[in-house]
């Protein structure tokens, strides 16, 4: 039974069915080109105006900022002290060890991680970071032009620019300044 007239519900069940159509096309595309190509997982977060992220496999926790002890006379890069796990971590200023770049809003959260060293350490953040996988042929084609501990990685898809931070360079570079002071 054919009927030239359609009613509300056919219509929209049409345009429902289009749109997941679409998607999945889109979907299906995105799979087939890259679907041998590896990625690197990252913790995400803005620093100031620009976004940063960490590989998320140093990342351990993200705790509230609460929980820091400050410590009186202690150097400017680091907020205080917390526990972690049985174990009295650092907690340092992010903004401090990157050279100065300031915060949009207040810190809200402290990001456990591996310093590339297997000690750990607590960095503080606006926000907590969400995950976003990188193109690993990106990242390593970044690398090679990357002199610090800041890599600029492009995402072609939506040509933003995420700043990733290497934590052992990041750390390596800090510890002879601190160590001489």
């Amino acid at each position: 039974m054919t009927s030239t007239h359609r009613g509300p519900e056919e219509v929209q069940d049409q345009e429902v069915r289009t749109l997941l159509e679409e998607r999945a096309t889109r979907l299906r595309g995105r799979a087939d080109g890259s679907a041998d190509e590896t990625v690197l997982m990252v913790a995400e977060f803005p620093l100031g105006e620009e976004r940063y992220a960490i590989p998320l496999d140093t990342l351990r926790a993200a705790l509230p900022l609460r929980l820091v002890t400050p410590v009186p006379l202690s150097e400017p890069h680091v907020i205080g002290v917390l526990r972690y796990q049985g174990q009295v971590l650092a907690a340092l200023s992010l903004a401090a060890l990157m050279g100065g770049h300031g915060w949009r809003q207040d810190p809200a959260v402290l990001l456990v991680v591996d310093r590339g060293d297997g000690e750990l350490c607590a960095l503080d953040c606006e926000a907590i970071p969400r995950p976003l996988s990188l193109p690993s042929a990106a990242v390593e084609a970044a690398r090679t032009h990357a002199e610090g501990p800041v890599t600029e990685v492009l995402l072609s898809t939506t040509r933003q620019v995420i700043h990733l931070i290497d934590l052992p360079r990041l750390f390596a570079r800090g510890a002879g300044a601190r160590n001489a002071g």
